[in-house]
């Protein structure tokens, strides 16, 4: 069936190396059905998430019109 990834996007369970957050952030499983993760399942509890990539961050905001925006 599908596997279960971190809000990181790595794979989670116990052997995986640190994410390197404080003890302050949360960290949260979202399930992921082959390369494919719903929206419903990563915006439930926020409106923005922010995305690392490389030496970048961006954000991914769902409007209130029920549209992705994404900005670096």
């Amino acid at each position: 069936m599908g596997q279960t990834t971190s809000s990181s996007g790595e794979p989670s369970g116990t052997d995986g190396p640190s994410t390197g957050q404080s003890s302050g952030e949360a960290t949260r499983s979202i399930p992921m059905r082959g390369n494919r993760f719903d929206s419903r399942d990563i915006f439930q509890s926020v409106r923005e998430i922010i995305i690392a990539h490389g030496e970048e961050t961006y954000r991914l905001r769902l409007t209130a019109q029920n549209k992705l925006i994404l900005t670096k």
